[in-house]
């Protein structure tokens, strides 16, 4: 097994700060649960939820990301002030990632069917995982709305995936210990402008308009989470459910996923992966639909919680 890469390359993309012991994953030993990054007063902070509605949240500025771009997650103390929900703004728990959203295309069977049949392709599951990225600036808050501007796009579409959060860094990553990597899970709705997508050929720019990756409400560490390939999840638009799976119907698991990657590319802490979503997407209906102004999207997996993200026009 090749070594992980040294900490000056891990620095060098998260930032100034050091990323701390490449073989360590914070969430190894800590027995947070749900962590994510809130605005509280005004200030971004951190904030881990202890019960019920009760959130302890840091006294400190800063986010998710930060800490862990540095191999540390804090733990809450006796100082962090103790509030409801209600007293919080939740954002995505990593707001500013160290680098593009990995997404993984066509990993259900049944989307890969129907978006074949779609496009009048041959019907056929992919050989090896299908990558691309999603620009930082995409990245919003669990509830936050989305503009819906005319002018970049009329084919909205949705698509629920549960995303992955590194916790550890490295290259060569054995599939057998893929999940030790994890720091841990969230849940993304991968909003995809399909016009775009489709008439520039490449997914990147239909994929990344600024507010297209709702992420969230918080990160679900992996110690929580026993079985990633065991959660049912499910996309309703209004009153609609339109979406509905299991993420045992993977057509590449996460620790194949991770192994693919990191044998490319050295993973690094605070990469997200969002890997795939379920057939019940709009473009693939006859007729094709679209979201539109005054819609509700509510995207769920189970256990890790649930976005709400309304559509809404650009003068509203």
């Amino acid at each position: 097994m090749a070594p992980s890469a040294p900490p000056s390359t891990h620095g060098a993309i998260c930032g100034t700060m050091a990323i701390g012991r490449p073989d360590r994953n914070p969430t190894r030993g800590n027995g947070t649960m749900r962590i994510t990054t809130v605005r509280h007063q005004g200030v971004s902070r951190i904030a881990v939820h202890e019960q019920g509605d009760r959130w302890a949240v840091s006294p400190t500025p800063g986010d998710l990301g930060e800490h862990l771009c540095a191999g540390t997650v804090p733990e809450a103390g006796y100082d962090w002030p103790r509030v409801t929900a209600e007293a919080l703004t939740f954002l995505a728990p990593l707001p500013h990632p160290p680098r593009n959203v990995i997404c993984l295309g066509l990993n259900y069977a049944d989307h890969a069917r129907e978006s074949q049949q779609a496009k009048g392709d041959e019907l056929a599951l992919p050989e090896a995982p299908v990558v691309f990225t999603k620009a930082t600036t995409s990245v919003a808050g669990p509830y936050d709305d989305f503009i819906l501007d005319p002018s970049v796009t009329s084919e909205l579409d949705w698509e629920v995936e549960l995303a992955v959060v590194i916790g550890r860094g490295g290259r060569h990553i054995r599939e057998q210990d893929a999940l030790q990597h994890v720091f841990g899970y969230t849940v993304v709705n991968d909003l995809s402008a399909r016009d775009l997508q489709f008439r520039h050929k490449q997914f990147f720019l239909g994929k990344s308009v600024d507010g297209s990756c709702p992420m969230g409400p918080w990160i679900t560490t992996a110690n929580a989470v026993p079985n990633p390939h065991n959660l049912a999840l499910s996309c309703r638009i209004n009153d609609t459910t339109e979406q509905q799976s299991h993420t045992g119907e993977m057509v590449f698991s996460i620790p194949r996923i991770i192994a693919e990657l990191s044998r490319v590319m050295t993973l690094i802490p605070g990469d997200i992966i969002a890997t795939g979503t379920p057939a019940g997407v709009g473009f693939a209906r006859t007729p094709p639909r679209f979201l539109q102004a005054g819609d509700i999207v509510t995207s769920e997996v189970e256990g890790l919680g649930t976005l709400r993200n309304r559509i809404v026009a650009p003068d509203s």
